[in-house]
């Protein structure tokens, strides 16, 4: 793989990663919530899902994948239904606001799951790394080390942009210093969260 191919691949990425989505939606959301340090487990099931999907077009199973699409929709559908019990528990979230309290801790392995199923069902992520990856790459020839060397890009486009997005969020939750601010942040990735899953049921 040259690098000028690499370079068009990290371009593409950065655009499709880079504009709000489900995926970012749901981040955001759970940073505004519960703090940045709930977000890891999500962060990583996020990555890897994308990594996964990378692999699939790679390796020539894309076409496997779409084969089996009925296990991705129920995957999508779990998936939505977890981000609107997850929106549910933001509206009716405590307001209540203790100084130097630490955000609540969400048990970690129900969060890489969330960020599994949000990341494998969403419809954009399987666009692109489907329908629209093999026309920036030759898939056909991609060796051992160009794939390597895709999901090194990968990892380093998605931590860029998701770290991002958590360190505007987690600003944005240190101007929350009382409870009427912190009910309307709740309510606010509530809908966030909505919109998420509505957005990823609807396509």
């Amino acid at each position: 793989m040259t690098f000028s191919a690499l370079m068009i691949f990290c371009a593409a990425l950065v655009i499709n990663a880079g504009s709000p989505g489900p995926s970012v939606a749901a981040l955001v959301s759970r940073v505004l919530t519960n703090g940045f340090r709930d977000v890891f487990p999500f962060l990583a099931a996020m990555w890897l899902g994308e990594a996964i999907w990378l692999t699939l077009a790679v390796t020539g199973l894309s076409a496997l994948a779409q084969s089996f699409a009925t296990v991705f929709i129920a995957l999508k559908y779990v998936g939505v239904a977890y981000l609107l019990y997850l929106a549910w528990n933001m509206w009716n979230a405590p307001v209540e606001i203790k100084e130097d309290e630490a955000p609540r801790r969400r048990q970690p392995l129900k969060m890489f799951s969330a960020g599994m199923m949000v990341t494998l069902g969403n419809p954009k992520i399987m666009v692109f790394y489907v329908a629209l990856l093999p026309t920036i790459i030759d898939i056909g020839h991609v060796t051992a080390g160009a794939w390597a060397a895709l999901i090194a890009t990968l990892i380093t486009v998605l931590a860029a942009i998701d770290l991002t997005w958590s360190f505007i969020a987690v600003r944005a939750r240190r101007l929350l210093t009382n409870s009427k601010a912190m009910r309307t942040a709740n309510r606010t990735s509530a809908g966030m969260m909505t919109g998420a899953a509505v957005a990823i049921a609807t396509k």
